[in-house]
């Protein structure tokens, strides 16, 4: 609570004369300011936000770790509130340079770090008591998580066009969702995202595989998925066990992360 109350004393005091033109950066950012009832003000979005399905039809400024100022810059915002994984940047710099209010909000890998988002984007959107009665709903939801271990082994794999398939290791998104969940990190003992290997993966032993939707896409469906090295020897290859998510309902620490990690609690409840 500390924390929270230095995060929202540190927000600028903006005083909205007209509608506030919004530049959101982030998915789990965006999720929160539509959530919020200001959905209106969104003028432009990052790529990572994808939900809800309205916001794809503002324009996409790009990559929140790969900005232009100028792209920015050309939608006129008001306010710029962006995640802080696109900090530090030069083009949020040049952004606040052009006497353009930009809002950090936090993005601790933590249940709890979720309603400290929405705290920090109702204060700078005018809505704290939106942003109140959103906060009631999420601690019903984070105080539903499980507090009881469950030995459940569970390999993330992370899959883009582009790149090989990655295994989650810990210091990542993934793992603290899979530890939210009361579950082991198959590949706890690497840290961050690492190419996957025949010898790792099957040391590793996962009772289940959880990939994202576009992941399952780019390994060309499941069948892809068992197929990658050393898969096929685990226990959750021998048995198909593949759960598909959301990655950003589960990595983003957003709206949907309380309720995806249930969901994947339950899915692993189920193999015992």
């Amino acid at each position: 609570m500390k924390r929270l109350l230095i995060a929202l004393l540190c927000l600028p005091l903006l005083a909205w004369s007209t509608p506030p033109r919004v530049v959101s950066l982030g998915g789990d950012v965006t999720e929160i300011v539509w959530a919020l009832g200001a959905g209106d003000t969104l003028v432009a979005r990052d790529s990572t936000s994808l939900q809800p399905q309205a916001v794809k039809a503002l324009p996409d400024v790009g990559y929140l770790r790969q900005l232009n100022a100028e792209g920015i810059l050309a939608m006129r915002p008001t306010l710029v509130l962006a995640s802080a994984q696109a900090q530090p940047s030069l083009a949020l710099k040049q952004v606040q340079d052009s006497n353009v209010p930009v809002v950090t909000v936090p993005a601790s890998l933590s249940p709890a770090a979720i309603s400290e988002k929405i705290a920090v984007i109702a204060a700078a959107l005018g809505k704290t008591d939106a942003g109140e009665q959103l906060i009631t709903g999420q601690q019903k939801l984070i105080d539903a998580l499980p507090r009881r271990a469950l030995n459940v082994r569970v390999l993330f794999i992370m899959s883009h066009s582009g790149i090989n398939a990655m295994a989650a290791g810990s210091d990542t998104a993934a793992d603290a969702a899979i530890r939210a969940a009361g579950l082991t990190n198959a590949l706890a003992n690497i840290r961050r995202y690492q190419s996957l290997s025949r010898e790792g993966v099957i040391t590793s032993r996962p009772d289940l595989i959880v990939v994202g939707a576009d992941g399952l896409r780019t390994l060309g469906g499941e069948n892809g998925v068992l197929a990658l090295p050393g898969v096929e020897h685990t226990p959750a290859g021998k048995h198909g066990r593949i759960m598909v998510v959301d990655e950003v309902a589960l990595l983003g620490f957003g709206l949907r992360t309380a309720q995806t990690i249930l969901t994947l609690r339950r899915q692993a409840e189920a193999l015992r």
